[in-house]
């Protein structure tokens, strides 16, 4: 991999919460490839491409993608094992 610069994974906020009702930056992730976990907030995010492509800070292996059109959006979580999401303590439960 050529080194590029990269945003932290805090940018990834608004996007995501474009997509979803929580706050997203301290869900955490556990990387396909290495099995570190964190925070998406510590994914080294590259938005060089079509879409926003964040990386595990400790291998360097994609964990995420997100590409938006006008209508839609893509999401890719294939190199993640998990996503622990955090509710709100008023959250209430199907």
């Amino acid at each position: 991999m050529t080194e590029m610069s990269y945003l932290d994974g805090n940018m990834l906020d608004g996007p995501l919460r474009e997509l979803f009702a929580v706050d997203l930056s301290p869900a955490i992730a556990r990387c396909e490839s290495c099995g570190m976990t964190g925070p998406l907030a510590g994914l080294h995010v590259y938005p060089h491409a079509p879409g926003l492509v964040a990386r595990c800070p400790a291998c360097t292996q994609v964990m995420l993608r997100l590409v938006r059109a006008p209508d839609r959006a893509w999401l890719d979580l294939r190199g993640a094992t998990f996503l622990q999401v955090p509710l709100p303590p008023d959250q209430p439960r199907p």
